[in-house]
């Protein structure tokens, strides 16, 4: 088999595509590249140069070992690890449990329910009815606020659901037929054949919990109790720093590094946990989605 010589239209096309895909990424990336370059810059740098910063003028570190020491945004932090601890083993039992029952055919009541679990995914009961429904249950000011409401994504179910569809049902009749339960048939069977599914599952779960904000702000009242994200929040949009009720000279003068340093420390978590998950990122969205 002969293979001939790109003619000199398609070098240049392909020569224009990856110019641009280029560009597209340097755009994408200088963003981030900014925000950890400024965390290392003086602040009276980055007001007296404001603009394109491509590396750090007059390089400190003091910014996170400010960050670090103030009490209030490192129990935050611990406050958003502990929501992902407690969550996301919650979200993932959950959500396979309801995408199981989609699955299922012959169940009774089978599509009465499963019209008011899509019913949920359109429509909710307002912010003032789930206010005053998380107040009377007693989960007022403490973790569970933020982690039951949503312990189960309707929209993860529907993934969820079309991974086990793609499960053959000679397996699942081979363990009933062996005297297994849902229950035996669910964990043993089902839940390793979709590992991919669920690992694309507990990230979305994960950056979720990790970037929510509003949910705490609502049912949360206790400053020590709450996540990353609205310390962060506060720093940023609120124009605040992290002097705490000190207010000194130093955190002042860094007090725009600091900005740029919890940005960084928000983010770091989710950016490594990330190139684990993402090579199960197509599989497990699109498995399932094509029927042969």
């Amino acid at each position: 088999m002969k293979f001939t010589k790109k003619r000199k239209g398609d070098l240049l096309l392909d020569t224009a595509i990856w110019l641009i895909l280029l560009i597209l990424t340097l755009f994408c990336l200088y963003p981030m590249w900014y925000v950890l370059v400024a965390s290392f810059t003086d602040s009276t740098e980055l007001v007296r140069n404001p603009g394109f910063l491509l590396w750090p003028k007059k390089f400190v570190g003091a910014a996170y070992k400010m960050v670090f020491d103030n009490p209030l945004f490192t129990n935050s932090f611990f406050n958003s690890v502990k929501i992902l601890l407690v969550g996301l083993p919650i979200n993932i039992v959950m959500t396979l449990l309801c995408g199981y029952f989609m699955s299922c055919t012959g169940m009774m009541w089978k599509k009465p329910i499963n019209f008011l679990i899509m019913f949920t995914m359109f429509f909710n009961g307002g912010l003032i009815p789930g206010y005053l429904n998380i107040k009377s249950l007693g989960l007022y000011n403490t973790i569970w606020a933020l982690v039951l409401p949503g312990a189960v994504s309707v929209y993860n179910a529907i993934i969820c659901k079309t991974a086990i569809e793609a499960v053959p049902d000679s397996l699942k009749e081979s363990a009933y037929i062996d005297g297994a339960n849902d229950f035996q048939v669910i964990f043993k069977i089902i839940l390793p054949l979709i590992k991919p599914t669920l690992a694309v599952l507990l990230l979305y779960y994960g950056v979720g919990h990790w970037n929510s904000w509003f949910q705490a702000s609502i049912y949360i009242k206790d400053n020590t109790k709450l996540p990353v994200q609205n310390i962060l929040r506060s720093i940023l949009l609120a124009n605040q720093d992290l002097a705490g009720s000190g207010g000194s000279d130093t955190y002042n003068s860094y007090a725009e590094t600091i900005k740029y340093a919890a940005i960084v420390i928000s983010t770091f978590p989710i950016l490594c946990i990330y190139p684990f998950l993402q090579k199960y990122f197509t599989k497990g969205v699109m498995i399932g989605a094509v029927k042969g």
